[in-house]
């Protein structure tokens, strides 16, 4: 019964194949129906009718078999490697940044980009997108990366006056990650 559940799924997988143009702005998606079924399961943003997916979306799916990106007139796909090399000349954490979305992602969570001060992504809980707000905002670093206390002071500061959660996602050597939720500590005397 497991066997049969898993080649139904790799087939659903391996049936969607969508094509993207890679961009300034990310991968551009055309078609309506590719556009309207990856913008509904919380993949990319809408413009002049195109989606634009950013690449640690694009990264994730090429990695599930499910996207195909090209790179301007050329008909050959880019290999995942190209994929990264692209999105790192844009981003120097796009490794980084794409360990957390995809662990994220395979948690069955709808991850979308943060908003500025350091905030990687909005995390929303399972079933909950197009609902309701994100009540994660996730921070990622490094293991070994060193992150001011002031900043991470700062960033806490902003995160809970928007009422959310601050997450702090480290990444070890290994590409394992551990997350931490942060909050304000007060000390009387």
């Amino acid at each position: 019964m497991k066997e049969k559940k898993r080649q139904n799924k790799e087939t659903r997988n391996s049936e969607i194949k969508i094509r993207g143009a890679l961009s300034k702005k990310g991968i551009t998606i055309s078609g309506k129906q590719n556009s309207e079924n990856l913008s509904s399961r919380g993949y990319g943003t809408m413009e002049n009718k195109k989606l634009i997916l950013d690449f640690h979306e694009a990264l994730y799916l090429h990695s599930k078999d499910m996207l195909k990106v090209g790179k301007g007139t050329a008909r050959k796909a880019l290999s995942f490697q190209e994929l990264l090399q692209q999105f790192k000349t844009i981003d120097e954490n796009a490794w980084i940044k794409y360990l957390i979305y995809r662990d994220l992602r395979s948690r069955g969570y709808v991850v979308r980009n943060g908003f500025g001060l350091g905030i990687d992504f909005r995390v929303y809980e399972r079933g909950e997108y197009g609902k309701a707000t994100a009540p994660y905002l996730i921070f990622g670093i490094q293991e070994g990366q060193p992150v001011q206390v002031k900043e991470l002071a700062q960033v806490l500061r902003h995160v809970q006056s928007l009422k959310k959660k601050l997450v702090l996602a480290v990444v070890n050597r290994r590409g394992e990650i551990v997350y931490y939720t942060l909050s304000k500590l007060t000390m009387k005397k």
